[in-house]
This record gives structure tokens, C-alpha cells and sequence, in this order.
């Protein structure tokens, strides 16, 4: 049974050994390394080709894989490898694995050419100084063949196993059964749009009503698609852990009748993961690094026999064998079917999945859960800031050679200061002078780091990463980010300045990551309109739309609108009282469990004073600033079947979406405003900047994704086609047409 594998893949799997070393180092970037790269075959004489493409069969292994650089005239194969600083601190184990690539290039090209030797060459250069260091070698092709059909033998077994689990798996999904004995309304509709989109190839956009059952309905129709399509991987993103657990239990549901070997795989953020945080994440450091790729095999295999690998399971195994879980974590998603995690793992600028999937040439489905919250964790992926306290913080505790660059940052700054008085002002393009010294400051560190290896003052790193992020950002300035300065208000004694790049809309960097996928679903109960998101995500413009019809009927939710209350900010005090009487008058007519949602937590205190002034009888818990999981999982569990009370809440919160409440533990909501972002100069010029491109500059900014938190929030209350309950909409402007136009269809609007 043939199984492919990258050059690259089949080296690390191999020949990677000893410790697990991330101590902060200066490695170039991936754009210093492909100009790097650029210079180095720039060198070159004519008979030079860059990334030459070699293949290769060793029994039922086929490697393949693209040597950086063949010269014809010399017969001399190169791998090139950018660095800073000595190349006597690159470790030991890094040169093994460089070595072990080169060779096997070297052993595919004398394969497909019939040469009975080769020259070798692993060139190392520096970034910095132009430098080059070439390490030579020439071997014979019967040399290169052993420690090919070596490199091989070793991975043979692997790939056997691999290879027999790809074909069980299949054989299986194709079997594959719905897990229940029947569809639910509207689940049916859901499954067949995002198996049409799989078939296809296409990406799609689902509007589906909360409670219908989107995980299932969307994991059902990928998993059966997968061996069809000949998908290697299928990746769940979610915006929260309460949608990632969904998908971990979904996909045991599914796979738990019909008996099929998914690996299914939990990604966890490193802090959450890190079982030694006072510790470096290095050999000499943690006993989790040292020794880790000599004990990685063990672990890697006995991951592979548990199905389900959550962050439990995954821990349990790591440390068993003695290894880090959250590095074992990033091993196995080579080697799982679904691998389930955050949005970052994969729009993020430096995400390990989007990089793995083109590494490895992988042909992925992939499905973003509660999307309408994609836009807005893009652009803070797209955006970065530099603050003028932390560079004086960073100048403190720099060497005399770092200092003085800094300096000559902190002088480029204030030019761009005294352009912009304002407390806060729109650059009308990136500061080129201080980009120029932010990247001198970078190369200083740089240089300091080579000189003197060790870590790092805190502050001076940090100031490093925040300035090397506000330079990449730089580099890709357009129109879909602004550039602005603002100042500090509770800092009135210091003259200092933020200076953001912010980002307004992720499409120039998320459509590369949808083309990348054999398709792509976003799904949420509050996607449209879908223009909207095809503007903002850049979705390919055949992505095909779904609004998938309510299982839901009129009669199970009273929808009401408040028209005698206004909380517009202008006179949102006077509505405390009678949002207040609203919600004791509709508890006393229904006792039972009520969410109450508010735009701040401001207003919520003052809501909930007043109600517990009117009526202490009623009782009532609140969102807490900065709750941890134990908090938040304390506020939910309150919702008790046979408790009654109103639990007060945020807008846009973490109890404003994700949260499963059905029957008795949930009756009713009110949602006070209509979630509208705040106005205030940062959103008056993003809302600009949408008008000059879509001509939607107030529904883009402001409308849209106010009605997405209202809706959201509403949909904590019918969760089942048994559930009953009410909502108040509490705003006058929730009776005019064209806010009632965005609200589910199946809604009944009346007012009181």
C-alpha cells in the first residue's frame, strides 16, 4: 500500500534527536528567509536552478520533496539554511537534521539522473552579514542509496501502520451512519449543503438557527465525504472551548457506531498546556525537553491508539512517557484525521496548521464554528501596536550597544509625534524613518543575542517582539489596514504614544488560507448577510450561501419590544429604572431562570442595583470582570431546572453564545441595546474606511455586528422544538423595518 511523505517529514521523523530546545533565539523570519534564500541563488552562475523537484520510490514509499539549489556545471547539490549570529551556535542536532535532508536529495537526484556521485553542499547564511558557510562533502551514489533506503527502513514500519490505519479509516467512513434515528429540522438541510460543498470543492457560508445541532450536521457530511474526496484532514476551528468540546464529543458520537479509526486530536494554547511554567523550555531547564525527540517515538505511538486525544488524554500520555504535551500535541496533528482548535491555529500569520498543510501538501476540509465571530479575532490577528513606555522600559535594561539604537528609535518616534497633537490621530501612511529604526533596533538585538547568548531582560524582549510584529505588518501595508497614533489619557504627566496597525478587513489574509482547502464551511446561527462576510473573510467567489430553515415555530418564543425605552448612551441613565420594573414585572408573571444582557458592565451594575433594590426577593447572580473557567462554569451552573432567578450578563460575552441551556434551565432573555460597537474615534474611521470600499460603512462597522450579538444572545432561550420561553428586546429601534428585516425569519415580533 504506497504512502507519500515529504523530504522534510520523512527527516525529522528520523533523524530529529535529543533535547527540545525553544530558548529565544534571533532565527530570521519566513520572509528574511525566502530573500535569503534569493540572495544565495542570486550568487549562483548560470547552470544554477533553484528548487529543483525530486521524487523517489523505496518499496511502497514514494518521498518527495525540492532541493533548494542544483548547479550542473560543478554537480553540486545545496541546501541553504538562514541563520544569525555564529554558526557554531547552531546546535548539533539542527546540523544532523540538515545533513540528513541534504543527503537525500543528494541520493534522489543521482536516482533520477544515473550520476554515480555527487557533490554536496549545506550553505548556512547570515542574514545580517551576508555571510556564507559552506560545509562540503562528496559521496558516491551507493552511499547515498544505504542511508536513504536507511532513513526509510526506519520509517517503514510507521508508514505500513499508516498507511493500513488510512485505509481502515476510509473503509469505514464510507459506511458511516447518522448517529441518531433521525435528522433533526433543518440538520438534514445543513448536511447535505456541506457535503455538496465537499463534493464540489466549493466553500460555503451556512446560516443555521442555534439548537438544530450544527456540530453533527457539519462533521456527519465531512467525515462521509473524506474517503470520496481523498481527504487527508479535516480541521474544526472554534472561537471558544464550549464549541470545542461540542466537536471532541461529536466526533465520539459518530465514530463510536460505526466503529471507525478517526484519530481525532485537541489543540491547546502552550500556557494552558505547560506543566512546568516557572520553567525555560529546554533541556537544561525542564525534564519534560530533556531528552524529549529520544522518547517522542514511544509517546507518538501509544497517542496514536487512543482515539480521542483531548488535552486530558493527551496529558495523561505525555507524561507517561515523559514528555511535553503540548509539543507532543504539535507532533500529532501530523499523524491525526480531525484535529480540533482555536481560529489561530489556522488564520493566525504563524499558524502550525495552514504551515503544515502546505508543507505536507494536504488536502483539508475545513469548518469554522460560530464564524460571525471570525472577523473580528482576524483583524487582531492582522493588528499589532508599539507603546512608547514599554521602549523606555526596554532602554533600561538594554546593553550600551542596544541602547543607543534604541535611542535613535525613541528620536524617530517623537517626529511622528509632533505630526500628530491629537490625542488621537490617523497616519496617513506607516512611518517609514521609524520602521527603518525599528528594523536596526531588531538587527542589534540581533547581533547582541550572537555575541552574547542568554536570555533576554523581559521588558527588552518584549519590546523586540512587539517591534519585529509592527515591522512584518509594515511590509504588507494596504488599504485593508489603517495606521494610528494615539495618546495616553491616564498618563497625563508623560508624553506618551501608542501606534497601531490596525487591521479593518482580514480578506487579503484568510483568502490564501480558504484557497488552500479542498473546501471550507463557515457556519453560524448569525452569519448574514453574506456579502458581508465574503467582503471582509475573502471567500472565493463561487462560495455558495445556505440559510438553513428553522426547526423552530413562532409559537414556542414571545418576541417582545420595548418602545417605551430608550438606551441610547445619550440617555441610557434614564432607562435603569424601567429596564428594572421590565424584568421583575416579567418574573413575577413567570418565575423561572432569565438572562438579562447589557452593552457594559457598567450598565449592567446599575441594572441589577436597581432591580435588587426594587425587588431583593428576586435572585439574581452577575458577570464578574476576568472570570476564570471555574467562575464562568460557577455562573452557568445557577441555571438550575428547578432554580429561578435572572442572571446578568454582557453583550458579546461568554455567556452570549455557546451556552446550552435548554427547557426549564433557561425561559427567557433580555437583550438591552442593540450590541452596537461603541462610537469613538478607532470605529468612526474603520467605519470611513468600509464606506470608501463596500459603500456599507455604518452597517459594516456598526449594524451588523450588533444585531449578531443581539441574536446570539436571544438564542440562548429556545434550544429544543419542546423549549418555551420570551424575549425582550428592550430598545425602541428594534421596531424599525429595517433592524426587524435582520432578525431570524421565524420570529414574531410584537411590542408592549
Amino acid at each position: 500500500m504506497s504512502y507519500t511523505i515529504a523530504v522534510r517529514a520523512l527527516c525529522e521523523f528520523t533523524a530529529k534527536q535529543g533535547d527540545l530546545d525553544l530558548r529565544f533565539t534571533p532565527s530570521p523570519s519566513a520572509q528574511e528567509g525566502i530573500a535569503g534564500h534569493a540572495v544565495v541563488a542570486g550568487r549562483r552562475g548560470d547552470g544554477y536552478r533553484s528548487e529543483v523537484a525530486l521524487s523517489g520510490q523505496w518499496n511502497e514509499l514514494h518521498v518527495r520533496g525540492r532541493a533548494d539549489g542544483y548547479d550542473a556545471n560543478e554537480n553540486l547539490i545545496e541546501e541553504v539554511k538562514t541563520h544569525r549570529g555564529r554558526v557554531d551556535a547552531i546546535p548539533d542536532n539542527h546540523r544532523h537534521l540538515h545533513w540528513a535532508q541534504l543527503r537525500v536529495y543528494g541520493h534522489l537526484l543521482c536516482q533520477e539522473q544515473g550520476m554515480e556521485s555527487v557533490n554536496l553542499a549545506l550553505v548556512y547564511y547570515d542574514i545580517v552579514s551576508g555571510v556564507e558557510t559552506v560545509l562540503r562533502e562528496t559521496r558516491d551514489s551507493a552511499w547515498l542509496r544505504a542511508h536513504f533506503e536507511e532513513l526509510c527502513q526506519r520509517f517503514s514500519g510507521w508508514a505500513a501502520s499508516e498507511a493500513a490505519h488510512r485505509a481502515a479509516r476510509d473503509a469505514a467512513l464510507q459506511s458511516l451512519s447518522f448517529p441518531h434515528a433521525d435528522f433533526r429540522p433543518g440538520q438534514r438541510q445543513l448536511a447535505e449543503s456541506i457535503y455538496r460543498a465537499n463534493a464540489s470543492g466549493r466553500c460555503l457560508l451556512a446560516q443555521a438557527p442555534t439548537g438544530i445541532g450544527k456540530t453533527v450536521g457539519s462533521l456527519f457530511p465531512v467525515l462521509k465525504a473524506m474517503p470520496r474526496e481523498k481527504l487527508d484532514k479535516v480541521f474544526f476551528l472554534a472561537a471558544k472551548t464550549p464549541g470545542r468540546r461540542l466537536a471532541l464529543d461529536g466526533a465520539a458520537t459518530l465514530c463510536a457506531g460505526s466503529k471507525a479509526p478517526l484519530r481525532v486530536l485537541e489543540l491547546t494554547a502552550r500556557d494552558k498546556a505547560c506543566e512546568h511554567p516557572d520553567k525555560e523550555c529546554h533541556g537544561e531547564s525542564c525534564p519534560l525537553a530533556r531528552g524529549f525527540y529520544d522518547r517522542l517515538p514511544a509517546a507518538r505511538a501509544a497517542a496514536t491508539a487512543v482515539p480521542v486525544l483531548d488535552r486530558e488524554a493527551l496529558r495523561e500520555v505525555a507524561l507517561a512517557h515523559e514528555v511535553c504535551p503540548y509539543y507532543l500535541g504539535s507532533e500529532m496533528a501530523r499523524w491525526s484525521d480531525m484535529i480540533v482548535g482555536d481560529y489561530n491555529y489556522y488564520f493566525d500569520g504563524s499558524a502550525m496548521l495552514y504551515a503544515l498543510a502546505l508543507a505536507n501538501g494536504w488536502k483539508t476540509s475545513l469548518l469554522v464554528d460560530e464564524a460571525h465571530n471570525l472577523v473580528g479575532r482576524a483583524r487582531s490577528m492582522y493588528s499589532t501596536e508599539l507603546d512608547r513606555e514599554l521602549l523606555r522600559l526596554a532602554r533600561a535594561g538594554s546593553p550600551p550597544a542596544v541602547k543607543k539604537v534604541l535611542e535613535r528609535v525613541g528620536r524617530a518616534w517623537t517626529a511622528v509625534d509632533k505630526t500628530a497633537p491629537a490625542p488621537y490621530q490617523l497616519l496617513e501612511k506607516i512611518p517609514a524613518k521609524l520602521v527603518d529604526a525599528l528594523q536596526e533596533a531588531g538587527s542589534a538585538i540581533n547581533e547582541h543575542l550572537a555575541a552574547f547568548p542568554g536570555p533576554l531582560d523581559p521588558d527588552l524582549q518584549r519590546f523586540y517582539f512587539d517591534a519585529m510584529g509592527f515591522v512584518r505588518l509594515a511590509e504588507s501595508f494596504g488599504p485593508h489596514s489603517l495606521c494610528d497614533l494615539s495618546r495616553h489619557a491616564d498618563r497625563p504627566t508623560v508624553r506618551d504614544s501608542t501606534i497601531c496597525i490596525r487591521n479593518v478587513v482580514p480578506a487579503p489574509f484568510l483568502g490564501p488560507r480558504f484557497a488552500a482547502t479542498h473546501s471550507s464551511t463557515l457556519f453560524s446561527a448569525t452569519l448574514g448577510p453574506w456579502h458581508y462576510c465574503l467582503d471582509t473573510l475573502g471567500m472565493p467567489e463561487d462560495t455558495a450561501w445556505v440559510e438553513v430553515d428553522s426547526p423552530f415555530r413562532a409559537s414556542q418564543l414571545e418576541v417582545h419590544v420595548a418602545r417605551g425605552i430608550s438606551t441610547r448612551y445619550q440617555v441610557r441613565a434614564a432607562s435603569v429604572q424601567p429596564i428594572a420594573e421590565l424584568i421583575a414585572r416579567q418574573y413575577r408573571e413567570r418565575p423561572g431562570n432569565y438572562l438579562a444582557f447589557f452593552s457594559s458592565f457598567d450598565y449592567l451594575d446599575k441594572v441589577a442595583n436597581a432591580l435588587e433594590r426594587l425587588d431583593p426577593a428576586i435572585p439574581a447572580w452577575r458577570q464578574e470582570r476576568r472570570m476564570s473557567e471555574h467562575e464562568r462554569q460557577g455562573f452557568i451552573d445557577r441555571f438550575d431546572v428547578k432554580g429561578a432567578g435572572v442572571g446578568f450578563a454582557v453583550l458579546g460575552g461568554a455567556f452570549g453564545e455557546g451556552v446550552d441551556l435548554p427547557g426549564e434551565r433557561l425561559i427567557g432573555a433580555f437583550v438591552a441595546t442593540l450590541g452596537l460597537p461603541q462610537v469613538n474615534p478607532v470605529n468612526e474611521q474603520l467605519r470611513e474606511r468600509m464606506q470608501a470600499l463596500f459603500g456599507a460603512g455604518y452597517d459594516y462597522t456598526y449594524l451588523y455586528p450588533g444585531i449578531q450579538k443581539v441574536v446570539q444572545a436571544a438564542g440562548r432561550v429556545i434550544r429544543t422544538e419542546q423549549d418555551r420561553g420570551v424575549v425582550w428586546l428592550i430598545d425602541d429601534r428594534f421596531a424599525q423595518p429595517g433592524i426587524r428585516n435582520l432578525m431570524p425569519a421565524w420570529w414574531e415580533l410584537g411590542s408592549r
